[in-house]
């Protein structure tokens, strides 16, 4: 399919993908169409697990109120492209409190037409509010967060140049909201994610 950032993901794209099996934290298979099955389902894949950027976009995603999510039906869940053994730790470091995925083989990032890239912030272009922290402090606090304190995790946290993106499933086979990443610091800001999903914030 198109790989527009935008691009809305047709019928037949939409059916393929929920069909793709993802690994839950416990290493079990998940048919991705049975997450959002019976609920709305906000859906943010991550780049890699050691990603310092996304890191901080989880950790603003994690202010939305959980009474918020209830009022409108909807919850969020996160993907990332890593070994599912990684899913606990990321859960402890980022203190993201829904279900995490993992899709180590990227093939459900294809099919919903997201891209590889090491581009950061293009210039001239405002910086999304999520991101805290300077290029240099992001990059020495990923190293931090990953291998140096993971070293076993090394080579297991996901394809470095894959980009991500941010969805809102469900409920059934339907798709209301697509926005793929760019760049590497290009998640949606969370206050128009939740907007397109009907969810208060903040």
């Amino acid at each position: 399919m198109a790989t527009d950032h935008s691009t809305t993901i047709d019928a037949k794209t939409l059916e393929t993908a929920s069909d793709i099996q993802l690994f839950d934290s416990k290493g079990a298979k998940v048919r991705f169409g049975d997450i959002y099955a019976e609920e709305k389902t906000i859906t943010v894949f991550i780049r890699h697990f050691f990603c310092g950027s996304c890191m901080q976009y989880v950790a603003q995603l994690s202010t939305v109120r959980s009474e918020a999510l209830k009022e409108a039906s909807t919850r969020v869940v996160l993907v990332g492209c890593g070994d599912w053994n990684l899913i606990e730790n990321y859960k402890k470091d980022t203190e993201f409190q829904g279900d995490i995925y993992a899709n180590p083989d990227r093939k459900l990032y294809d099919v919903l037409g997201m891209v590889s890239n090491l581009q950061a912030t293009p210039k001239g272009e405002e910086k999304r509010s999520y991101l805290k922290r300077g290029l240099l402090g992001n990059v020495l606090w990923s190293i931090w967060r990953g291998p140096l304190q993971n070293p076993s995790h090394v080579g297991k946290q996901g394809k470095i140049s894959q980009l991500g993106g941010d969805f809102v499933f469900g409920p059934g086979t339907t798709c209301t909201y697509s926005s793929r990443m760019r760049h590497t610091e290009d998640h949606v800001e969370v206050a128009e994610l939740m907007k397109a999903a009907g969810v208060s914030y903040p």
